[in-house]
């Protein structure tokens, strides 16, 4: 069952790309098509989400590829709450092959197979709270290229800009910051958990926290710099830095392999 359900949403997330391509060529049928295939998607992921867990003995996204498959799930719910209006659509060209990538790269490291036991609370609330910030980092970076691709196109006077419907480049700029803000609180708290294991375990300061307190500092330090007055363009770039940032972290941080 969980593997039919992991087929169906990867072919899904699949086609809801390519229609995707479509819509950014010509507005209209193929954007519905895609949000719809989005939707098809996360229920089929849904699904196998359910599964793991009815079937696990503990927390069953503590390896590293159940990690990356409940990653990939939050990362469309995030695209979701935005994407299903036709003004937001296009931030799926960059959402939805990040994550059928990251459902695929899941799946062959053992996603849906037999999860690792003896996950304690702790552990599985603090990978909840990491990929969650995680997620929310991914679409901040998603609503920054967006906000990037969108100014380029009015400066240039593009033809049929005007024309399309796509959110105001001020409003993409407030719900990246605001995305940034909220993940942010989630990363603290699991930086807080993250700690407090490793100091009941005995543990030390490692590469793995190390990337993610750099993560930390970067999204922090965007936020500060939001309220000094940075706006436009260079706020884009440091919330695509950050990402980057992030990207380095989610293959280090502590999932059993």
């Amino acid at each position: 069952m969980a593997e039919l359900l992991f087929w169906a949403a990867l072919l899904t997330y699949g086609l809801a790309a390519c229609a995707l391509v479509g819509e950014a060529r010509r507005p209209g049928l193929p954007g519905r098509l895609a949000i719809w295939g989005v939707r098809a998607g996360w229920l089929a992921h849904t699904g196998l989400l359910t599964v793991q867990a009815v079937q696990a003995d503990g927390f069953p996204w503590s390896s590293a590829g159940g990690a990356l498959t409940l990653f990939a799930w939050l990362v469309v719910s995030a695209y979701l709450i935005w994407g299903c209006r036709p003004r937001f659509r296009l931030l799926g060209l960059a959402v939805m092959p990040a994550a059928a990538l990251l459902l695929l790269v899941g799946y062959a490291r053992g996603g849906i197979g037999e999860a690792p036991g003896g996950t304690s609370p702790l552990l599985a609330l603090h990978v909840s709270l990491m990929l969650g910030s995680f997620a929310g980092f991914a679409l901040a970076a998603g609503l920054a290229a967006f906000y990037l691709w969108q100014e380029r196109r009015l400066k240039l006077r593009r033809p049929g800009i005007l024309r399309r419907r796509l959110p105001p480049v001020e409003g993409l700029e407030y719900l990246s910051a605001r995305t940034v803000a909220v993940s942010l609180g989630l990363l603290t708290a699991g930086i807080g958990l993250g700690l407090a294991s490793l100091a009941g375990d005995g543990g030390g300061f490692d590469a793995a926290m190390a990337v993610t307190l750099a993560a930390w500092a970067v999204f922090a330090g965007y936020l500060a710099l939001r309220r000094a007055g940075l706006h436009g363009r260079r706020a884009a770039y440091v919330n695509l830095v950050g990402f980057l940032v992030v990207a380095l972290a989610l293959p280090v941080t502590h999932f059993a392999p």
